[in-house]
């Protein structure tokens, strides 16, 4: 076998190439012998392998390409910081050394770099686990190569983090209750491992009720909800069936509550109450009611005023505009013939009652509201107004609908209930007797925005 010494191999001209043998040859490097690589290899079988460090890990610790890690969790969890800013190819493994990864698991710290595909960090939690990690590239990071799976490891669990609103805890779950304008804040969105949507419930401001004998009660702000799927499966309003919850970025939600509108006064109708809003989730307020004079038709709303006695009588719509499911109900139809009866408004769960003649008559009830347990207690929003009926006393007069709606007012022209704030109920109309002035519709009630979330 003939020999070659040399310091440096270099090609004879300016190609940039040299070849060592001809197709078919062998190439034998002898035992001992190392080789170092400051360049790019390709083509080369051992591309994938990595040198193990035999001298086992104990503590967290930052891993370099090409080497393979004995990790070793007895004594508690161990985390591994992947290689910063890394190139297509580069490798690393890890090895359970004590089969503790199940008590004590690995945890493996992305470095800003994706993991599968995923921009979080994971956990070797199988006991016994080997592992081996190939950069790819920025999208899918470090993948899992050789006999390990995307299934022996998983993301490390990440829970919606935010600020805002007034907070309370019920279990693993936050609420933030919004009782006027703010900001929802998340810091962190989670992950599908922990939790990344919020549920919610958004309530409009109701409206206010009627002035005068015969007068409608306020519509009751739209009620909207999701199904608490989310964030533990709390007790809900049938209206939240099917609905999914919101998913969550890193980024600030701005927060509306609406206000009640003011009741009716002797010369002025009322008017509708103002939305609340989340995210993409608008709530209407609440329909207004009639009026005496100028006649004017109740109006609709997240539910719809109650109709006054005179015409037009009709109540107004609700779930106006529509929305799946429905975001609150119609306002009853008043009556115009003997005594002048005022009808309920609409409710989030049931339509105002019409305003009765028989007998001697009484004013509609306000539908009723919804309930929901998102805050930990099971609370009723969102009720109707009552109406009133003319030359009324306290047996006649229309009651306000479960969930705090305001029950109209008795003869001799004494003013309407207000709706309960922060239920977006509607204001109970006035009681009075012919002629003006009468006294003032009951204002409706403030809305209301509630978010729930998984945090631990």
């Amino acid at each position: 076998m003939s020999e070659v010494k040399v310091n440096k191999i270099s090609p004879r001209t300016a190609c940039g190439t040299v070849t060592l043998g001809d197709s078919g040859d062998t190439i034998t490097i002898p035992s001992g012998v190392t080789i170092t690589n400051n360049g790019t290899a390709a083509g080369f079988g051992a591309t994938g392998a990595v040198s193990w460090d035999t001298t086992a890990k104990t503590a967290s610790f930052t891993a370099v390409s090409g080497n393979g890690y004995f990790v070793n969790t007895t004594s508690g969890s161990i985390t591994a910081t992947l290689p910063a800013t890394p190139s297509a190819g580069d490798i690393v493994a890890f090895k359970d050394y004590a089969n503790t990864f199940d008590t004590n698991q690995l945890l493996l710290d992305r470095n800003g770099s994706n993991i599968d595909g995923v921009a979080n960090n994971f956990e070797v939690t199988a006991e016994g686990q080997s592992i081996t990690l190939v950069y790819i590239d920025a999208t899918r990071g470090w993948v899992p190569t050789d006999a390990a799976k995307a299934s022996d490891f998983s993301e490390v669990q990440a829970f919606v983090t935010a600020t805002g609103g007034t907070i309370t805890e019920c279990g693993d779950y936050k609420i933030h209750t919004f009782t006027g304008p703010g900001t929802f804040c998340v810091s962190c969105a989670g992950n599908c491992a922990g939790s990344n949507s919020v549920d919610y419930l958004v309530i409009a401001g109701g409206a206010g009720g009627a002035s005068g004998y015969g007068g409608g009660g306020g519509g009751a702000g739209g009620y909207r909800e999701s199904s608490g799927a989310a964030s533990g499966c709390y007790s809900r309003s049938p209206l939240g069936a099917c609905v999914s919850a919101l998913p969550v970025t890193a980024q600030g939600y701005p927060v509306v509550v609406g206000a009640g509108s003011a009741g009716a006064i002797s010369i002025q109708p009322s008017t509708n109450g103002s939305n609340s809003s989340f995210s993409s989730i608008i709530s209407a307020g609440g329909g207004s009611t009639g009026y005496n004079s100028p006649s004017q038709a109740a109006r609709s709303g997240g539910s719809g005023g109650g109709g006054t006695a005179s015409a037009p009588n009709l109540g107004g719509n609700g779930n106006t505009p529509p929305v799946s499911p429905p975001q609150g109900f119609p306002g009853g139809t008043a009556s115009t013939s003997g005594n002048h009866v005022g009808s309920g408004g609409g409710g989030a769960s049931a339509a105002g009652q019409a305003g009765t003649n028989t007998g001697p008559g009484k004013g509609g009830d306000g539908g009723d509201g919804q309930p929901s347990s998102i805050t930990g207690s099971a609370v009723v929003r969102a009720g109707g107004g009552g109406g009133s009926r003319e030359n009324s006393c306290q047996s006649l007069k229309g009651l306000g609908g479960a969930g705090g709606g305001g029950d109209a007012g008795i003869q001799p022209g004494s003013v309407g209930q207000a709706g309960t704030v922060n239920t977006g109920s509607g204001g109970g109309a006035s009681g009075g007797v012919d002629p003006a002035p009468f006294a003032d519709g009951g204002a409706g009630g403030s809305g209301i925005v509630i978010i729930r979330y998984k945090f631990q």
